[in-house]
């Protein structure tokens, strides 16, 4: 039995090529994004222990900021001094660090990177743990002098003497080149500029008295864990963030996994849809592959196989198609992570290949992933094949018959559409956001389930619907067409079931962009009133110099500053929310259209007062006139009034998520040092808005990460945005057609071959190659509409219900991309096109005779 089905696996290799490449794809998504992760933490790692100081100390970070505020944590430079004292210290350095300055050569360009790393301004410390070796020019000495990283100085051409201009937090100053390094270690893709420590200090802190922290170096014998207990004790506990470099590592290594999950999870994504479309496909290759060797099962019955050795025949061959899928994508997974590799290194960050890091987990992974895969998705057709009757067999009966399965997916496909149809119709009523997205989940997956499962039952009514001009417009050769893709349902909903998948996955996504869209459009023209948003590309805080130049262009009228601020606030019902507040200058009114439930701008700006959504104040036992505990960075506490009660549905379009709004002398007593994150610009009387934008554009000149936006650009902007997560959706829905493109390929083929002798029988009679060619485009053809139609339909019902959800944060609006729509179902018709010209090219090159001849 064994060489059996060896040589029963060996002689249908070909037809199970293509399902093999849908394990292939899943498997090298899976390993490739495990590789990758794994080296990336690796390599970061030992970047971090090699530079960690032995033990550091930093302000202690009370908050975690849910956005950028742009003030910089310092403590005292004489802490160093201090712990240099301390028994077991063998030296203790000030650090001065800043991340997201702009450095801009001399024709006015940033040169840091421009994939969003930061470009890091910081104090030059000839040490073995700097991470960076001087190769030309000497260490800056002075105020007008700095050292450039290698990597940036090579890719923007900048070379020893040029002048940078560096655009601080605190102000703008220039440097010349004194000297270029070259990193030691790997390059995290970001720009360094060296200062000596004294200027650092000066130029990106403010004062030579300030530090962002210490770095502490342990004498011989002392180790990373007592030095840090000694330092504890000098600084006083809970007073500063004591940290050795293992800790310190570790806190580096977590701030990068968020970058690294990103990347984790999309690849997994990948695979996850490669998964479940493979699933279909393998399905349906065992399947027909079953049903075309009803004979070959029922002989072996009939020499004395029993039920179980049939079924684990068909086990074993799923095991070696599973075996060597998950072999080649394995391999295919290697190439794939050193593809990111190089990728990434064009961004900045060096990788090298032969610091690729495979772990024990990933091949467990590959091999889980493709052999499991394979062995359960053809755990239906060996049940088929075990239940092949000896003398059904060797009457050449399928496998299959139409009769009480199709009852029994009806039964099936009815319960669980309900249930989800009940999911879904709870998500649209759901009046709080937990609960719907809960509801939607359940929803999506049962109502999924039941399109797959009744996917043959809704095959006969729909293809008669969509193939019901062919008849008419390619004569017998439609009606043929039509009929061999109304002739086995089941092979035809599972054929469809990969393309459906995919489309109600980006049908849904796209209706839930579109309404994103319109939602943020609507909300921007009822709140935002400003002629002008100046704001960094990049969303990084600015210098205040930048509003006092805004100021001081001609024709410029009222200009608001906002800052944001990390905040916590202690609620009435015992509960604790951290947040951001916004601060505002005064006249926000002039710039903005906000609505109140309640107060008014001028009661919520005033000093220790503060406005808060109505909604949330709601929930919380929060009224006009509470007082409410808050905290802000650096342990400042405060006790602030409830003055206003605003409109979330409108705050949120002006940047007010959270809820919470302050005026800027609240936040510049309670959280001083912040940066503006945006100012809000109107023109004076009698200046236009063409103008005025014209003159800003060139007062901004100096300053090329900072962008003037009108409420068009402004709308573009988070147009842009969405459109980033719909092209992840289309690259995803791209992997799953490729495979629903193998799938129609797989059917058609097997197809062709079940049908040898009807097609030989068809050539004697007349019909020409052309017309072969054809017949088998248009049954392609609507295969593949037919699961666009099912797909579509699906996902535009789930993007009602995402939209439904979204309306509970704010975002009402409900839009259907019509383009979109229609574009997709032309698409899939070019699909079932693409996929149809391999087996109609076989099919027409068949021999007339011995196709006739064949059994």
């Amino acid at each position: 039995m064994l060489r059996a089905t060896l040589r029963g696996f060996l002689a249908h290799k070909g037809r199970l090529l293509l399902s093999g490449l849908a394990v292939v794809l899943s498997v090298a998504f899976v390993a490739g994004s495990l590789i990758f992760s794994d080296t990336v933490t690796r390599t970061f790692d030992r970047l971090f222990a090699s530079t960690a100081a032995d033990v550091t100390v930093a302000p202690r970070r009370d908050l975690a900021p849910p956005v950028r505020t742009g003030a910089v944590r310092t403590l005292p430079a004489s802490l160093a001094g201090r712990l240099a004292k301390v028994p077991g210290v063998a030296a203790a350095h000030v650090d001065a660090v800043v991340e997201n300055v702009v450095v801009v050569d001399r024709r006015n360009q940033p040169v840091g990177p421009t994939t969003g790393a930061p470009t890091i301004a910081r104090g030059w410390e000839a040490t073995g743990r700097s991470g960076v070796r001087l190769t030309s020019g000497h260490a800056p000495h002075g105020d007008g002098e700095a050292v450039l990283d290698a990597d940036t100085a090579g890719r923007r051409r900048v070379r020893i003497g040029d002048v940078l201009t560096v655009q601080a937090p605190t102000g703008t100053f220039r440097v010349r080149v004194a000297g270029i390094a070259a990193f030691t270690t790997t390059n995290p893709g970001s720009a360094l500029v060296f200062l000596d420590t004294p200027t650092a200090q000066a130029k990106l802190l403010g004062s030579t008295a300030r530090a962002t922290g210490i770095s502490v170096d342990a004498a011989g014998g002392v180790t990373d864990t007592e030095l840090k207990r000694r330092v504890g004790a000098a600084l006083g506990a809970g007073t500063y963030d004591v940290r050795t470099a293992a800790e310190q590592a570790k806190s580096a290594a977590a701030n990068l996994g968020g970058f690294l999950k990103v990347i984790k999870y999309v690849m997994l994504g990948f695979a996850g849809i490669a998964v479940l479309v493979g699933v279909f496909l393998i399905v349906n290759t065992f399947s027909m592959l079953i049903a075309q060797r009803t004979r070959e099962l029922g002989l072996l019955r009939a020499l004395g196989a029993d039920r179980g050795q049939v079924r684990r025949s068909v086990h074993i061959e799923a095991l070696l198609l599973g075996l060597t899928g998950a072999t080649l994508g394995l391999a295919a997974g290697i190439g794939l992570a050193a593809g990111l590799m190089r990728l990434v290194g064009t961004f900045g960050v060096r990788l090298g290949s032969a610091g690729m890091v495979i772990g024990w987990s990933t091949p467990v992974a590959a091999y889980a992933v493709g052999v499991g895969v394979t062995f359960l998705a053809a755990g239906l057709p060996a049940r088929r094949a075990a239940a092949v009757s000896p003398m059904a067999a060797l009457a050449d009966a399928e496998v299959s018959g139409t009769g009480r399965p199709l009852r029994t997916r009806a039964l099936a496909g009815a319960v669980v559409g309900a249930a989800g149809a009940g999911a879904l119709a709870g998500c649209a009523v759901a009046t709080r956001t937990a609960p719907a997205v809960a509801l939607l989940g359940a929803g999506v997956v049962l109502t999924l389930i039941a399109t797959v499962v009744a996917g043959p039952l809704l095959a006969r009514p729909l293809i008669r619907v969509l193939g019901g001009a062919f008849p008419a417009l390619f004569g017998s050769v439609g009606r043929m067409s039509q009929r061999n893709a109304l002739r086995n349902p089941r092979r035809t909903g599972a054929t469809a079931a990969a393309l459906t998948v995919g489309l109600a996955l980006v049908g849904g996504m796209a209706v839930a962009g579109a309404s994103m869209t319109r939602s943020v459009d609507r909300r921007i023209d009822q709140t935002l009133g400003a002629d002008y948003i100046v704001q960094n590309r990049t969303y990084i805080p600015f210098s205040p110099e930048i509003g006092d130049r805004v100021r001081a262009t001609a024709g410029t009228g009222v200009v608001v500053r906002q800052r944001l601020a990390a905040i916590a606030v202690r609620l009435p019902d015992g509960g604790r929310v951290e947040t951001a507040a916004s601060g505002y200058g005064p006249r926000l009114d002039a710039v903005s259209h906000l609505k109140y439930a309640a107060g008014n701008t001028a009661a919520a700006l005033a000093p220790g007062h503060l406005a808060m959504d109505a909604g949330f104040a709601r929930t919380h036992g929060v009224r006009i006139g509470s007082v409410l505990p808050a905290e802000f960075q650096g342990g400042r506490r405060a006790r602030l009034t409830v003055a206003a009660l605003t409109d979330q549905e409108q705050a949120e379009a002006f940047g007010l998520k959270g809820g919470l709004l302050l005026g800027l002398g609240t936040l510049d007593r309670y959280a001083p040092g912040g940066l503006d994150s945006a100012l809000y610009v109107n023109a004076a009387p009698g200046t236009g808005a063409g103008p005025l934008r014209a003159r800003l554009e060139k007062t901004l000149a100096p300053y090329p990460n900072v962008q003037v936006r009108d409420q068009a650009d402004y709308k573009k902007l988070v147009h842009d945005q969405i459109a980033v997560l719909l092209r992840l959706v289309y690259a995803l829905l791209g992997l799953a057609i490729v495979i629903a493109v193998l799938g129609v390929v797989n059917t058609l083929a097997l197809s062709v071959v079940e049908r040898t002798r009807e097609i030989g029988l068809l050539r004697a009679i007349g019909l020409a190659r052309r017309q072969l060619r054809r017949m088998i485009r248009l049954e392609s053809v609507v295969i593949a509409v037919f699961g666009a139609v099912l797909g579509l339909a699906l996902g535009l019902l789930w993007g009602v219900c995402v939209q439904r959800v979204l309306a509970l944060e704010g975002m009402t609006a409900l839009a259907f991309p019509w383009g979109t729509i229609v574009a997709v179902v032309a698409g899939a018709a070019a699909v079932g096109v693409v996929a149809a010209l391999l087996p109609a090219l076989r099919a027409s090159r068949m021999n007339v005779l011995a196709a006739i001849a064949h059994e």
